[in-house]
């Protein structure tokens, strides 16, 4: 904070929170909530694991952490994916083939990702779940990952997650048009507070969006790939449909 110039008050204006909040942050072991601890680190202009490290210690990428910290607190997320199975709905094997191919991560790395990326599915079957939509493109359930076993067990899972009261799963049609959504992936997520945030991911990493002119454009996108789905019941038929193929 004197780095930054800030006092308790100064820094409490600037993330939106009571003096008296900001002030207990100084004391060991008094950690923010996940979304105040990035509004946080942009202010200091510090990475949120540099400020308090202990709820970093897992075994995500470190750009990645602060939205599955997020992830963890949503009471709803709004996921689009035009060419992969989004994380929250993979199979350990599928992601496994994912980040083995190419040679780009290394062994070690790839068992600490894919273990993280499995902890973290452990959100949809808490006591209360945020609500998930993922919506995705056809040519993820036939484009191969891994051999046809892995693609099998994992449209399985997919059809079977989709039956969930919380989890909905719905595919646009192979045949539909160029929409706005296949200019890239990216989620929405709604916090307890009614605060909405996005993510976003490229080749190199994944930021998080809190702007809130950004997460309202993402919002529309998101109506635009909606309307191209197919409803949630012929969605999970044509997974069943396709995972006899890899079969």
């Amino acid at each position: 904070m004197a780095e930054a110039g800030e006092t308790v008050e100064s820094l409490a204006e600037k993330v939106d929170v009571h003096p008296k909040s900001a002030a207990r942050w100084l004391a060991a072991g008094r950690i923010p909530h996940p979304r105040t601890r990035v509004a946080v680190a942009e202010v200091l202009r510090r990475d949120a694991a540099d400020l308090w490290p202990e709820p970093f210690r897992r075994r995500d990428l470190p750009w990645f952490r602060p939205w599955a910290e997020l992830e963890q607190d949503a009471t709803s997320i709004r996921s689009y994916q035009p060419l992969l199975v989004p994380g929250l709905l993979q199979t350990e094997g599928y992601a496994r083939a994912v980040l083995g191919t190419g040679g780009l991560v290394a062994p070690a790395e790839v068992d600490q990702i894919v273990t993280s990326r499995i902890e973290r599915q452990s959100v949809l079957a808490a006591d209360h779940p945020p609500q998930l939509v993922a919506v995705i493109d056809e040519v993820v359930l036939r484009r191969p990952v891994g051999d046809g076993s892995v693609m099998a067990g994992q449209l399985a899972h997919l059809a079977a997650v989709a039956d969930w009261e919380h989890v909905q799963v719905r595919v646009i049609p192979a045949d539909s048009p160029w929409h706005t959504g296949l200019a890239g992936p990216f989620v929405l997520g709604r916090l307890p507070d009614g605060t909405e945030l996005a993510y976003l991911d490229n080749q190199l990493r994944g930021q998080v969006v809190t702007d809130p002119i950004d997460v309202a454009s993402l919002g529309r996108r998101w109506e635009s790939v909606t309307g191209e789905a197919f409803p949630q019941r012929r969605s999970i038929e044509l997974i069943r449909e396709v995972a006899k193929t890899w079969t």
